[in-house]
């Protein structure tokens, strides 16, 4: 392994104020790092998702980003897309145009500036419809939930492996304790509307994400799963044009989502700050 110093951020993704939303570990210069070593720091850091920038290969992008969890590689994440793109621009990244393009295992993703937060277009999903009978059980059974408390529930895969439950309400969704052993193999997320005159007028809808044998089993703030959602909402008109979504309350964050609907193209964004500065020895 070579003995090279590198820049490193970490950041808080989803917040304006530090240590309410996602975390996310950047290394900055990690063009020659092997897939093993960028396995090994994810995993030694122990996040939800460690990100390593290296320069774009496909014609357009700005920069390339590797997202990993503490045991896989994913395709595409929300947060790290964003917590990404800040680091970068930070350290001096300027955009060949208007919006910055980031390459990813998804393809080319666009990334702007919308009202003073990042926020990033969602791609498409790659699943969709409706879960299996077999699926759709054990989601529930490790909720602890009946099929009958699902109001409704879909594939929202753009990459992690998604799937979405809809609640009756925000409390149905903060009340959940997972049994994480019965979803094992499980990207699961779930949602349920706020009610304004119980919960105000802060956000539109409360989200929790539940990973099991990740490592990290609930994730704070989750942008690929607040997209996917966003799709489904919006495709069955039950959103409004602009929304906010709150997740991470069951674990003390304050995380908050913006959702917008532009012509065909759905903006996804948050607030992001930078927590640590400094090197990383590999």
């Amino acid at each position: 392994m070579s003995d090279h110093v590198r820049a490193f951020k970490q950041v808080d993704v989803f917040t304006a104020q530090p240590l309410l939303g996602n975390p996310l570990a950047v290394v900055l210069d990690a063009a020659d790092l092997t897939d093993e070593q960028m396995q090994a720091f994810a995993r030694w850091t122990n996040l939800s998702e460690t990100t390593f920038l290296l320069p774009p290969s496909q014609p357009g992008a700005d920069y390339r980003v590797r997202i990993f969890t503490p045991v896989r590689e994913l395709p595409f994440a929300g947060h790290p897309t964003l917590g990404s793109c800040h680091a970068w621009l930070e350290a001096g990244g300027s955009a060949k145009g208007a919006e910055v393009i980031q390459e990813c295992g998804v393809g080319l993703v666009r990334i702007r500036r919308e009202h003073g937060r990042l926020a990033f277009a969602c791609p498409p999903l790659l699943r969709s419809g409706a879960p299996a009978a077999d699926v759709f059980k054990q989601a529930c059974l490790g909720l602890g939930l009946s099929q009958d408390e699902v109001l409704a529930a879909e594939w929202v895969d753009n990459g992690p492996g998604w799937l979405a439950l809809r609640l009756r309400d925000r409390q149905a969704v903060l009340d959940l304790t997972p049994d994480y052993p019965a979803l094992e193999g499980m990207a699961l997320g779930v949602f349920g509307p706020w009610n304004p005159e119980l919960d105000g007028n802060e956000a539109q809808f409360e989200v929790r994400a539940f990973v099991a044998g990740e490592g990290v089993p609930e994730d704070p703030v989750t942008g690929s799963l607040n997209a996917g959602i966003a799709q489904w909402l919006y495709r069955d008109g039950q959103a409004p044009e602009r929304y906010v979504a709150s997740q991470g309350t069951a674990m003390g964050r304050a995380g908050r989502v913006y959702v917008q609907r532009v012509g065909a193209d759905i903006w996804l964004g948050g607030d992001v700050v930078t927590c640590i500065e400094g090197q990383v020895r590999f």
